[in-house]
């Protein structure tokens, strides 16, 4: 390839492609196949029920992707319907979900302005959200023009957010993955639960929410034993990577877990190396 310029030439019928055609046509490839693989392997590490997520926030769409069919009750529920469909959103598409465009810094309109002072009176008169409440709930620091929902392994472009439906099991190795990558723990967050994307976004960090009840109320998915994990994309692969050896390490040791239960019930009285060893038979 040291010999092919920089700029395509015609040599006689035949045109030289120039290396910098050639290096992009390769990470475009290699993008096509790294989302599926991503995703393949947080499914089998994790043993997921719902395919991950993908959410790019974008200002154009994507070439041939459509709009979603139909009207949603909140924003939230584009989770759920991407788990089978790609599809682009508009402010407009969300416009039953003023909380969610209030979150995803969407462009309101009129209607959605009046919806979200509503909601947030009754909130205030619930003491569900009291005045003093709202700015600890995120929101998304840019303004998009659209949101771009996807399977993980159909992602248009890099995603800006993946979202994972997860079981407590499944959350002690995500929180496990989130300790070695950020050096932290993930914050568990209340309502609404739409905020854990901007919470996500702002930060750069992962975050687990635990719903909310408007949530739980329109996601089928989210029943009373999943809560939510929200990834940042830019850190995916080290993500990917570390749930899977989590995973590995977690099945070893919970059978040797079982093994020293089993033998201590049972009145003996085994070292670490005498478990160990029975974990090798």
């Amino acid at each position: 390839m040291n010999g092919v310029p920089e700029r395509a030439i015609w040599a006689g019928n035949t045109v030289v492609v120039s290396r910098a055609a050639v290096r992009k046509e390769m990470e475009d490839m290699s993008q096509e196949s790294k989302y599926p693989q991503l995703s393949a392997k947080l499914a089998a590490s994790l043993d997921l029920r719902q395919p991950p997520v993908a959410i790019c926030f974008t200002d154009s769409i994507p070439a041939g992707m459509s709009g979603h069919a139909g009207r949603v009750p909140a924003g939230c529920r584009f989770w759920q319907d991407a788990a089978s469909a790609a599809f682009a959103t508009s402010a407009s598409d969300h416009s039953l979900c003023a909380i969610g465009v209030y979150t995803h810094n969407l462009q309101p309109s009129p209607a959605q302005q009046t919806d979200l002072m509503d909601a947030l009176k009754v909130f205030g008169e619930l003491s569900y959200v009291r005045e003093e409440d709202i700015a600890s709930i995120p929101i998304l620091q840019s303004q998009p023009g659209y949101v771009l929902y996807s399977p993980l392994a159909d992602s248009p472009m890099p995603p800006s957010v993946v979202v994972l439906f997860v079981k407590a099991n499944q959350t002690l190795i995500l929180s496990e993955a989130t300790q070695q990558v950020e050096n932290q723990n993930p914050p568990a967050m209340g309502r609404p639960a739409c905020a854990v994307i901007p919470q996500v976004m702002n930060t750069g960090r992962a975050a687990l929410s635990l719903g909310c009840c408007g949530a739980r109320a329109y996601l089928d998915v989210l029943t009373d034993s999943v809560a939510i994990f929200a990834i940042p994309g830019a850190k995916l692969e080290a993500y990917a990577q570390r749930i899977e050896a989590l995973s590995r390490a977690n099945a070893v040791l919970s059978r040797f877990h079982q093994i020293r239960r089993r033998d201590i019930g049972a009145g003996r009285t085994p070292t670490i190396k005498d478990s160990l060893a029975a974990l090798e038979l």
